[in-house]
């Protein structure tokens, strides 16, 4: 028996790779993100919404950069992204899923495509900040394995040890 989504499609969402092509489903995803959980995020609506298209390509552009997003229908309802920091370690950005598609297992669902794609890299490790204010992240991150090594006052770094395919 097929469920119905909070969106009124039928199924689950689909959960793909981002290619160049996808920039303007990226846009809207992450402008949703920002527009409905601006809590979450330390980057501002008011700081993505009035770029233009070069500045999304330019993220895929990046070889050393992935996003990965929900789409149910023709609309996004999830995203995340891996990106090397400047010290080579892969780190989790962006995650997000709309308020109606949450609580059905997608975030984590985003975040296991992340940590595909790093482990493929040769990555021991995957990296993450979360706002430590964000306790509902911070539970999430938790039960996926990740753990905290470091806190400031506003941040929470954390980290998961990726397994070794056998």
């Amino acid at each position: 028996m097929r469920r119905a989504t909070p969106e009124g499609g039928d199924g689950p969402p689909i959960v793909r790779t981002v290619t160049p092509a996808d920039w303007p489903l990226w846009r809207e995803a992450r402008l949703a993100s920002l527009a409905t959980s601006p809590e979450a995020f330390k980057a501002r609506l008011a700081d993505w919404e009035r770029d233009g298209q070069e500045r999304w390509r330019a993220r895929f552009d990046d070889p050393a950069a992935y996003g990965v997003f929900a789409v149910l229908g023709a609309r996004p309802v999830g995203l995340a992204a891996g990106l090397r920091a400047p010290d080579g370690v892969p780190e989790l950005r962006s995650v997000w899923v709309a308020p109606a598609a949450r609580g059905h297992g997608l975030a984590a669902r985003l975040i296991t495509a992340v940590e595909t794609w790093a482990h493929a890299t040769g990555a021991p490790a995957l990296r993450l900040a979360v706002l430590t204010s964000n306790a509902p992240a911070l539970a999430l991150y938790g039960r996926l394995g990740y753990t905290a090594d470091a806190v400031t006052a506003t941040e929470t770094i954390m980290r998961k040890h990726l397994r070794p395919q056998e």
